[in-house]
């Protein structure tokens, strides 16, 4: 039994959306995902799927590429990345696969871990900051302490967080999330969403005690990492 991650599977079995768009890297990703997955990951293992699932446009039209993830081996669990608006009510969401669980507000647990999470957002200090992100990421903040928060109250003392997003700016400042983060004690942060150019500017490897752990699908060779 082992604990996997990775990130931005960005599927489109019923889209015209192909990633190849974005460099030779992403030509057929999701047979490179499927046979790297096939090869490592058990039935009983589980794996961190940390957002930009799906570029469906709705619940009912993601559904070829939730079944695709869902029949791959192992437990799935998935958090919102930008690119997710095919997100629903998070019940429902839940209700549909017995090995698939959506993070929103909630948390699952893993052996003596809780894995938390949230989409997050842009940071302040970031280039493209506005005063509309602003609004989003502070409701971002709120929502991963209730995920925490739900953690917490069950015992929880060992937690690994999913996180869309970057939890800092390119410069790598303190954010409110890196602050939430030191005081609920988590002990490792999974995300992801870099692609291209900005892979340059990641944040990877342990700082302030937490380890920082990047799994966008090509930073990470379209390979589920191994993180417990």
């Amino acid at each position: 039994m082992a604990l996997y991650a990775i990130s931005d599977l960005h599927l489109s079995f019923n889209s015209d959306k192909p990633m190849d768009i974005f460099g030779d890297k992403w030509i057929k990703h999701e047979e490179k995902i499927k046979q790297n997955w096939i090869k490592n990951i058990s039935n009983e293992d589980t794996v961190l799927i940390a957002g930009d699932i799906s570029w469906s446009m709705k619940t009912d039209e993601s559904l070829e590429d939730l079944n695709w993830i869902n029949e791959l081996p192992g437990r799935k669990v998935i958090i919102k990345g930008n690119h997710d608006y095919w997100w629903g009510g998070i019940k429902k969401l839940n209700s549909l696969y017995d090995n698939m669980n959506f993070i929103q507000n909630n948390f699952f647990e893993y052996n003596e871990w809780a894995i938390c999470g949230s989409r997050g957002w842009i940071c302040p200090g970031s280039e493209k900051f506005s005063q509309k992100d602003e609004k989003i990421y502070n409701r971002e903040l709120i929502r991963l302490k209730l995920s925490l928060d739900s953690a917490k109250s069950k015992g929880f003392e060992n937690i690994i967080c999913m996180i869309h997003y970057p939890p800092t700016n390119e410069k790598f400042n303190e954010s409110g999330f890196i602050s939430i983060f030191k005081e609920y004690g988590v002990k490792k942060v999974v995300y992801g969403h870099l692609h291209g150019p900005s892979l340059g500017n990641v944040l990877n490897g342990e700082k302030d005690g937490i380890e920082y752990i990047m799994t966008s699908c090509d930073y990470i060779d379209f390979n589920p990492i191994k993180i417990l």
